[in-house]
């Protein structure tokens, strides 16, 4: 489950000591667990009954907000995705970032149509699942919960490519790998079924020990830094240059 345990610490200090300058960093988060549970938002909300409320509402003005991104590329989940410029990583094409710090699937499904934005996209990136984890959910649950959100989208733009994003590796969240392997072999599983691309983006940020690549990742030993970033935008921009393809499943990447 998520890195709670001290004995999952020591382990963990013991694992990464001497990799790199961001370890000694990665060892004091290590020891203040609440912080490796979720990705909490910048500010707290006006209203802690509704999570996220001041993100989802900026989404909902940024539709209304000046001309309609047309035929943009939807970017969908947690975190990773908020974090990531994918206004400069895709300068070629248009975006819509929909990524909200700590979200998880359950997040994602209960302001689902908020997210969405003012035009249809041509393509949507998904990745959401991790925080599940970290938070204690079962890798089934996960599985159900982001094959929801996969079906949902498939539903809703039946001819619109999709990919979600495999769970990535990270130092702080190492522990839970064995459940972010489960969940990624039982969302991959159901891609041609469902009609969406599995892109196993994990494996970029492994160095040559299997281990993940310190250098890749910003002191918090959980986001990724702009080399790592670099990595996941090569992939997932080899995926839009191919989409003259038809959809099809990619369960290679699952293997």
């Amino acid at each position: 489950m998520a890195n709670t345990g001290c004995g999952g610490c020591i382990a963990i200090k013991a694992l990464w000591a001497g990799r790199a300058a961001g370890a000694a960093g990665w060892a004091l988060m290590l020891a203040i667990p609440a912080l490796a549970l979720a990705q909490s938002p910048e500010k707290p909300n006006a209203d802690p009954s509704f999570p996220f409320s001041r993100e989802i509402d900026l989404f909902a003005k940024a539709n209304v907000a000046g001309p309609v991104t047309r035929d943009a590329v939807l970017f969908l989940g947690s975190s990773s995705i908020r974090l990531w410029d994918v206004a400069h990583s895709f300068s070629d094409r248009g975006t819509v970032n929909r990524g909200f710090g700590g979200a998880t699937t359950a997040h994602v499904l209960h302001y689902y149509k908020r997210l969405l934005p003012a035009a249809p996209p041509r393509a949507i990136i998904v990745y959401v699942g991790e925080n599940d984890l970290a938070a204690g959910a079962t890798p089934e649950a996960v599985t159900r919960d982001v094959l929801t959100l996969l079906k949902r989208l498939r539903a809703d733009y039946p001819r619109v490519p999709l990919a979600y994003l495999s769970l990535k590796p990270s130092p702080i969240r190492w522990t839970l790998r064995p459940h972010m392997a489960a969940v990624n072999a039982g969302v991959a599983a159901q891609a041609a079924a469902i009609r969406f691309d599995y892109l196993d983006v994990g494996k970029a940020l492994l160095a040559a020990d299997g281990l993940p690549d310190a250098s890749l990742f910003r002191p918090d030993g959980l986001h990724m830094n702009e080399r790592g970033y670099a990595r996941w935008t090569a992939q997932v921009d080899a995926w839009l240059d191919a989409l003259t393809v038809p959809v099809r499943a990619i369960a290679a990447n699952a293997r």
